[in-house]
């Protein structure tokens, strides 16, 4: 079978993300643990290394874990980083020297080959928000000045001698734990560690609502029938569905089941948004014969626009609208009255469909002892969608 994107594609590049990242934290916490079975490459590791390498195995996988998400979301420093620890996984899981590891050498020299073919689609960049910068600015500096001041202080502090005993005992000050194992013995290292308390607090206070605050509002948008922020920046090449209606299903179903497009519905109705947004479907709650909502969701960048409603003066507004905002797009209508054609093409319409028309030239061929499938081709074909 020859390797092409057809058969390696990003999904697979992604899934494999994920697998390597799962089994190295398992491989390593089983060599931490004592639970690896030695291999035949036992003899040739020292156990001091393969216990270290269990420890930075561990941690390995779980910033696999991040590039594996920065992947499914297209960014390119994803892929960058992916690229980077995937060899180190792989002599991670050579140093481990255990039966248990070697799947996860075979699983990422199997995830490389993948990631080099599909590197090109994996393309955005990725700017954090002054408000992430700010957070992980203060983040670094509360950890460096807890780290810096213990071990400048460490004569005056139970139990620290280097500036690991300093890191340890700033994390666990931060974290509130406080295992006791390290203390300050003088006023002046209280002192110290009251602040550095305070400053850490803070800092991973202001750092976890900067990574949760994203994910609170995607469920509320979910919930509320709104695309999140980052689902209309990924809009490129789509499709958008002006409108909701009977016939909206049946064109989301026809979209759903060509492999590739990406579409987004646009619509006010907010019942109708809920119900979209709960099975993952794209959806914009906002009148799509407004300016500001059609350019939200990159009417510009749009292949097609498609307005199929019952009612055909809302959907002849939403049409004007879409084409003097995009000359080039290619609009398709559905009109409910058949008397509204011409309207809709004059509103800017490139293809009017009447489903009654259709519908009705079907029904008398399939009456006449037609095949349902033959009686479709033979409209197709021998009439004008238009008329």
């Amino acid at each position: 079978m020859e390797l092409t994107r057809d058969w390696v594609t990003v999904r697979a590049s992604i899934a494999l993300t994920f697998a390597v990242a799962i089994l190295s934290i398992l491989a390593g916490l089983a060599q931490i643990g004592g639970l690896g079975v030695s291999g035949p490459l036992a003899p040739l590791v020292p156990d001091f290394v393969r216990q270290t390498v269990g420890f930075t195995g561990t941690i390995t996988g779980f910033s696999m874990l991040g590039s594996g998400f920065a992947l499914k979301n297209g960014y390119r420093i994803g892929w960058y980083s992916t690229a980077v620890l995937l060899p180190l996984t792989a002599i991670q899981g050579l140093m481990q020297a255990s039966i248990l590891s070697f799947p996860l050498v075979a699983l990422s020299a199997l995830s490389v080959p993948t990631l080099v073919i599909n590197r090109g689609r994996f393309d955005r960049s990725y700017s954090p928000s002054p408000t992430q910068l700010a957070a992980g600015a203060a983040l670094v500096t509360a950890v460096s000045y807890g780290t810096v001041g213990t071990y400048a202080l460490r004569d005056q502090f139970n139990g620290a001698v280097t500036i690991v005993d300093a890191f340890y005992f700033t994390v666990v000050t931060a974290s509130t734990v406080g295992y006791g194992d390290i203390s300050p013995a003088t006023d002046i290292a209280r002192l110290f560690a009251v602040s550095s308390l305070v400053m850490n607090v803070a800092a991973f206070a202001v750092a976890l609502g900067v990574l949760l605050t994203p994910a609170i509002e995607a469920q509320l948008s979910k919930a509320l029938g709104k695309m999140t922020d980052r689902q209309i920046d990924l809009l490129d090449d789509h499709v958008l569905v002006l409108g909701y209606g009977d016939l909206t299903e049946p064109i989301l179903e026809e979209l759903d089941a060509r492999d590739g497009v990406e579409y987004a519905v646009v619509t006010p109705d907010e019942t109708a948004a809920r119900r979209l947004a709960e099975r993952d479907i794209p959806v914009f709650t906002a009148d799509p014969s407004d300016v500001d909502p059609l350019e939200r969701v990159n009417l510009a960048g749009a292949r097609a626009v498609v307005a199929a409603t019952e009612d055909d003066a809302r959907d002849a507004l939403a049409i004007l609208t879409a084409r003097q905002l995009n000359p080039d797009v290619r609009i398709v209508a559905a009109v409910t009255q058949r008397e509204n054609v011409d309207k809709l093409r004059r509103a800017g319409a490139d293809q009017v469909i009447s489903p009654t028309t259709l519908g009705g030239h079907i029904i008398v061929d399939c009456a006449f002892g037609a095949d349902s499938t033959d009686a479709t081709e033979g409209v197709l074909d021998d009439i004008d969608l238009d008329d």
